[in-house]
């Protein structure tokens, strides 16, 4: 009789070449930080929080994943003209909240993850007004529609490249 897990968690484990854990961060911050230097539409997306939905939803550990934000973020302050840290919280509590829901939910369907890209973002966002506007006091608008076009855009882009990342991990 065969056993049957009691988590997804547990149902399998993914996991990637260690050369993909190094190069996917590294890159989306390499073109975060370039791109839009040239192409100022390019700053619409956020490489560096679709990696970090990515491997927190696909690993399922709430831990490592707040970890791998609060890194990741840190990075992306560095490279950026924000305040060190607040890219930092912001990356470290989605990179938690995805880990706990790809515990319970099917994170691989495409509208699934669609719509938790897209929440995400915007939850993301908000993180990030919140830490300037009121805990820095320093000024920072909010456009509902720029938002809700850049949650949807970074969705969109998400699709293609989690389908990307999908192709390169193996099931143990």
């Amino acid at each position: 009789m065969p056993m049957m897990a009691s988590t997804r968690r547990e149902a399998e484990t993914r996991s990637f070449p260690l050369l993909v854990y190094i190069l996917a961060p590294v890159l989306a911050l390499g073109l975060q930080s370039y791109v839009p230097l040239h192409f100022s539409g390019f700053t619409l997306f956020d490489l560096p929080l679709l990696v970090v939905i990515y491997f927190a939803a696909t690993l399922r550990m709430p831990v490592a994943a707040t970890f791998g934000g609060a890194l990741m973020g840190l990075a992306q302050d560095a490279l950026t003209h924000q305040p060190l840290g607040v890219f930092g919280i912001a990356k470290a509590f989605i990179g938690y909240l995805a880990a706990s829901l790809g515990v319970s939910v099917d994170t691989e369907n495409v509208i699934t993850r669609l719509a938790l890209t897209f929440v995400f973002v915007l939850l993301h966002d908000a993180v990030d007004w919140i830490l300037v506007r009121h805990l820095l006091a320093q000024p920072m608008p909010w456009g509902w529609l720029h938002e809700l076009g850049r949650g949807a855009a970074n969705a969109l882009l998400a699709v293609v490249l989690f389908a990307l990342f999908d192709k390169i991990k193996s099931r143990e």
